[in-house]
């Protein structure tokens, strides 16, 4: 049997706040960066995967996952659903390390790469496309990956089978569609909060002239400042295109409700992230007075009980995981089953670093084997660093097309790990202050 003989975790950042790139109300300068995780074999592939940070504090995460090897390294390769949920259970099962969280912030963030870097080398020996990989699991194997500690109340693993056996007509007809005509995404690459008006027009007609059906608009910085975005770009992508915005957190509740009363002529979509990603009743509230202005959130939430709660109480109207902020795929899972058991669209925060790489493959799978929908789901997209990955994502005519490499998509070229690399590559050393 092939083992995992090391683990390598390596400190990447892109200098992105040198543009703005990324800049929101609530992370005006950042820098996007990886800790960036290989898991070395004795027989080939390794496995790649990534917990995502915007810069100070990188060094923290990778701090994190190293101290993580000891569960991983002399490990047997995993190849199935057997060995990626003991592997999971394991991390998450440390209690010394647990202490930190419990599952959540940094500690969690570092299982999550783990795992995900585990699915990639489970994909890459089985020589498919992690979307297609985890498809190919019985509805009994993907149970036994999540764990249902605290979630009974709301998930019970029978009901988990029901949803899942239920997806499995229809399987073929999915995967084919999806082959054929890729899965919707919309466009966050002209609302950065640092744009000017101009970048914001040109970009926001780019998007429309791409085929994108929805854009968003960072707000939250000043509200004379956003309703004059906001005007410009409906004025520019007309009244058929969405448009959704987005916090990042900035808001109280009342402040919520009454700096997105006055966007409401402008007819937005969605509020995202209106305010702290742990105050359930806080959305529930935000919610109940925008109606029908929804409510999305989900990149910032810490773990699946929160989801949990966040669906119970009736507080979003769009739930928006994220590949690297919870324990991996198998928690993914648990909060894919969760938006389905409550009716709840799905539409994953991307971006970031290789962030649009991973979900595409969480999305699709939920299309072919969790909810079997793709109706009001739509993936973020953001132009930016895919090149620095092996398997960047694609979009074309607003649309993801299917990844078809085997693995994650989470491997960054090597030149990009030398070049990047803090504090030493010389992206840095040659760009010092």
């Amino acid at each position: 049997m092939a083992k995992i003989v090391a683990m390598e975790v390596r400190d990447v950042r892109f200098p992105t706040s040198r543009d703005l790139d990324g800049s929101d109300a609530m992370n005006p300068d950042p820098d996007y960066s990886a800790a960036y995780v290989e898991l070395h074999t004795d027989a080939g592939p390794d496995g790649y995967g990534l917990a995502f940070t915007i810069g100070r504090g990188n060094d923290v995460q990778a701090a994190a996952i190293r101290a993580l090897a000891p569960h991983v390294v002399g490990r047997d390769v995993p190849e199935d659903a057997e060995a990626l949920g003991a592997l999971s259970r394991d991390l998450v099962g440390d209690s010394q390390f647990r202490w930190l969280g419990p599952e959540k912030g940094v500690a969690h963030m570092a299982i999550g790469a783990i795992v995900n870097a585990a699915w990639d080398l489970a994909a890459r020996r089985a020589g498919l496309p992690l979307w297609k990989f985890a498809s190919r699991m019985t509805p009994e194997e993907l149970v036994s990956l999540v764990d249902f500690r605290y979630l009974s109340d709301a998930l019970t693993e029978q009901e988990a089978l029901d949803i899942l056996r239920a997806a499995e007509s229809g399987k073929a007809e999915r995967i084919a569609k999806l082959e054929a005509d890729g899965y919707r995404a919309y466009s966050t690459s002209a609302g950065w909060l640092g744009y000017s008006d101009a970048k914001l027009v040109r970009l926001a007609e780019q998007a429309v002239a791409d085929g994108f059906e929805m854009i968003k608009l960072k707000v939250g910085g000043n509200l004379e400042d956003d309703v004059r975005r906001m005007k410009l770009a409906r004025e520019t992508v007309g009244a058929d295109i969405r448009i959704a915005v987005d916090a990042n957190q900035r808001w109280d509740v009342a402040t919520a409700v009454s700096w997105m009363t006055a966007l409401a002529p402008f007819d937005p979509y969605w509020i995202e992230e209106p305010t702290s990603p742990d105050d359930v009743l806080g959305h529930a509230a935000i919610a109940k007075a925008l109606a029908p202005i929804k409510v999305a959130t989900g990149e910032h939430v810490q773990n699946r009980v929160v989801f949990k709660q966040l669906l119970q109480a009736g507080a979003i109207d769009v739930l928006q995981l994220d590949a690297a902020r919870v324990g991996g795929v198998n928690e993914n899972l648990a909060i894919l089953l969760l938006a389905a058991k409550f009716g709840v669209p799905v539409c994953p925060h991307a971006g970031g670093v290789g962030l649009c790489e991973l979900v595409r493959h969480l999305s699709m799978f939920d299309f072919v084997a969790v909810s079997g929908s793709d109706e009001d789901r739509s993936i973020e997209w953001v132009d930016h660093l895919h090149d620095h990955f092996t398997d960047p994502a694609v979009v074309r005519d607003g649309r993801y097309l299917a990844p078809t490499l085997p693995g994650f998509s989470a491997r960054m070229h090597d030149a990009t790990l030398r070049r990047f690399s803090f504090p030493d590559g010389p992206e840095w050393t040659e760009n010092a202050q």
